[in-house]
């Protein structure tokens, strides 16, 4: 008699499912446990079928089998290559009734990344390779259809039957496999591919060593990548670049310089391709006297006039904060592209100097030059940092000509752009005339209402988010908080701060803890804000102790004030800002004595309002906007 089974949605509904399937004796593990292999036994949610009563099989921990796996794979056959039906385990015990599923829906949720860095050799394949493929079809060429129509997992397992059938691979077809995998960042395969090459001996050939460092590169797995690299007898500009990389995409810059240097010493010339490589390390790290010396060795190798070296050097420069140098090379490149002209109007953007990007995209369009998405993006937040809504508008008529309009990234800098120039309505509309919107669309919408003070608009347009299916993130709730203090919102603003942490899994950082401070603050819960400041489980900053402090001014609370001002110079001792509003708080409390006191303190620490920091300044001028 066949029984469809109810999916339990917790392990405590599993102890009577698994009394139907006649295993009521493991009732005192059943609340851990359930059938792992037969031949019904489902990988997923969805692909449950029947269970017969009293059908054979062991009753063990999914977590206890996994840990039996690792602890010894050779034990295990791999058989991801050869299945065609995924109820067939991937791992099948060589023994026992036993098997495994990658993508099992009761699985630990660190397997599937172990098994992707299992070390080669230590799973045999599984049986029976020749029920896949016919004899006739196994040949070099082949594989590389098959890589090429997105069969990658038949296309390795050729080349297994070529191994067995002593046929030999071509160094071609193992590069087309690489490829394959590399396109469909499967590590699993290449980890397979691997394998074949060190069991051929073709591991040690220059070009599919420098794939496999690509291959792993690509697919993530940098450690990897670097230990097929350090173990190759030769290696080329290829080679070095890729590994180089590698690193600079890790965001370890100061690592793939280090590599950089090892390749010259090597005497192996860098090409076009490994200088955009490491100069682009230089511009995240940021290293400008690194650039420097590497814009020398460019000048030295004669690749000044290469259009993508020149561009990278520009956005290098820019990124380095040398706009003046990035202008120069930008001059000296004598065909610009459109990316150099992407670089230069970014430099300009990134450095507030907005109207020299505007005057740019000016020369740009004279020049004949067609801009893409990322002019208009970088533009239009141009115009967001300096508020040029004419501009901004007069681009938004160049994005509709030019096709862009539908473009999420364009969309939602639109967005933003009109909504940080106060055209909350304009902003909204593009929201609303939008095809795709995405948690940064609604964020811009969101921000942008919440800079207007309109708390409960925010609050309508979470809900309007929620309602189709795009959780709220970090960014998301800052602005949600602040609009809740701004409105006055206390009750609203305290759900949604619990919120975030219970329903959304979200850990609150510190413009959280703030938003939730100056929320308490302006609703005059200074009582409240203090114990709230103390609970927090991370340090709180100035900025916090200053949001108090000013509230403690203009509620006139002294004790409050004298606390939140003693915790702000402890962490910032020559901030001018909480000394003026310290003394504010005893002179509107008429305690005279105190503010000789404290203008005396000020003066004994070497504070002097006139050399308030730039810091200082802005912490004082968000804080003083409690008033």
């Amino acid at each position: 008699m066949m029984m469809m089974i109810i999916i339990p949605t917790s392990y405590s509904q599993i102890l009577p499912i698994i009394g139907t399937i006649g295993v009521t004796r493991h009732r005192s593990t059943a609340q851990k446990a359930l059938w792992i292999y037969n031949r019904h036994n489902p990988p997923s949610r969805d692909m449950v079928q029947g269970q017969e009563q009293g059908q054979s099989g062991k009753v063990v921990r999914v977590e206890q089998l996994w840990h039996k796996f690792f602890s010894d794979p050779s034990q295990w056959l791999d058989n991801r290559s050869i299945k065609k039906n995924p109820r067939y385990p991937d791992f099948k015990h060589k023994s026992r009734h036993e098997g495994l599923w990658i993508e099992g829906w009761l699985n630990p949720p660190w397997v599937k990344a172990k098994v992707d860095t299992m070390a080669l050799g230590k799973i045999e394949p599984g049986a029976g390779l020749r029920s896949r493929v016919p004899d006739s079809l196994v040949n070099g060429e082949n594989v590389c259809k098959f890589c090429q129509e997105g069969r990658l997992k038949e296309a390795v397992h050729m080349v297994e039957l070529m191994v067995e059938q002593n046929i030999q691979a071509s160094i071609h077809t193992y590069a087309c496999l690489l490829k394959g995998c590399i396109r469909r960042k499967a590590l699993a395969e290449g980890k397979q591919v691997h394998a074949l090459l060190v069991q051929t001996g073709l591991h040690s050939n220059i070009l599919l060593g420098s794939t496999l460092v690509n291959m792993y590169a690509k697919c993530g797995s940098v450690l990897d990548a670097r230990q097929v690299f350090d173990s190759m007898p030769e290696r080329n500009v290829f080679s070095w670049t890729t590994i180089i990389s590698a690193y600079a995409n890790q965001g370890q810059g100061e690592e793939a310089l280090n590599l950089f240097q090892q390749m010259q010493k090597t005497g192996i010339p860098p090409n076009n391709v490994a200088f955009v490589v490491v100069l682009k390390a230089c511009a995240r790290i940021p290293a400008l006297e690194q650039g420097k010396q590497l814009h020398s060795d460019i000048i030295k190798s004669g690749f000044e006039s290469d259009v993508i070296v020149g561009s990278t050097l520009v956005d290098m420069y820019a990124k380095c904060g040398c706009i003046e140098d990035a202008r120069l090379v930008f001059n000296n490149i004598r065909q610009r592209d459109v990316v150099s002209w992407n670089a230069m109007i970014a430099g300009y953007a990134q450095h507030g100097l907005g109207k020299e990007a505007l005057d740019l995209y000016e020369q740009m369009k004279q020049e004949g030059v067609q801009p893409t998405y990322v002019t208009y993006v970088v533009l239009l937040k141009a115009c967001a940092s300096i508020t040029a809504l004419k501009q901004g508008m007069q681009l938004h008529l160049d994005i509709i000509k030019s096709g862009f309009q539908f473009d999420l990234t364009v969309g939602n800098t639109l967005v933003d752009m009109y909504a940080k120039c106060g055209r909350i309505k304009d902003a909204h509309q593009v929201l609303n005339n939008m095809h795709e919107r995405d948690v940064v669309s609604w964020n811009a919408i969101i921000a942008g209402y919440a800079q207007q003070g309109l708390g409960k608009e925010v609050v309508t347009l979470l809900e309007q988010m929620q309602r189709e299916d795009i959780k709220p993130n970090e960014v998301t709730y800052v602005s949600v908080l602040s609009a809740c203090s701004h409105s006055g919102l206390v009750d609203k603003g305290r759900h949604f701060f619990n919120s975030m942490c219970k329903d959304h899994g979200l850990i609150p950082t510190m413009d959280h803890y703030a938003c939730m401070v100056d929320l308490l603050c302006r609703a005059g819960c200074l009582v409240d804000a203090e114990d709230f400041i103390h609970k927090m489980p991370i340090q709180p900053n100035a900025v916090v102790w200053m949001t108090l402090l000013s509230a403690a001014r203009n509620h006139g609370h002294v004790e409050i004030g004298r606390h939140a001002f003693d915790c702000v110079v402890k962490l910032e001792p020559e901030n001018a800002a909480a000394y003026v509003l310290l003394s504010n708080i005893y002179a509107a409390a008429g305690r005279r004595n105190e503010v000789t006191i404290i203008r005396k303190e000020m003066h004994d620490a070497g504070v002097k309002k006139k050399h308030l920091g730039a810091a200082a300044s802005q912490l004082a001028t968000r804080c003083m906007s409690l008033s």
